[in-house]
């Protein structure tokens, strides 16, 4: 399980490193830093069970700063 995190560093990396060159420099800090997160999870060698408890804590802080984000921060019609 411990790999997986790796695995989960590795491609918000290469997230970080596509936002970075395409400009969008805040977002490239905010995968920089998921990518230091789940680096640093995935050397820790916990049990599976810890692992998958971390994980769903991630994804439920990510969905309910997602919906905030998209219901009260997007402009509608603003990538037009």
């Amino acid at each position: 399980m411990d790999r997986m995190f790796r695995v989960l560093a590795f491609w918000t990396g290469i997230f970080a490193v596509m936002f970075y060159l395409g400009h969008m420099h805040t977002t490239s800090l905010l995968f920089f830093g998921q990518t230091i997160f789940f680096l640093f999870l995935g050397f820790l060698k916990l049990t599976e069970r810890m692992y998958i408890y971390i994980f769903g804590a991630y994804l439920t802080i990510f969905f309910a700063a997602f919906t905030y984000w998209t219901t009260f921060m997007m402009v509608p019609g603003m990538g037009e």
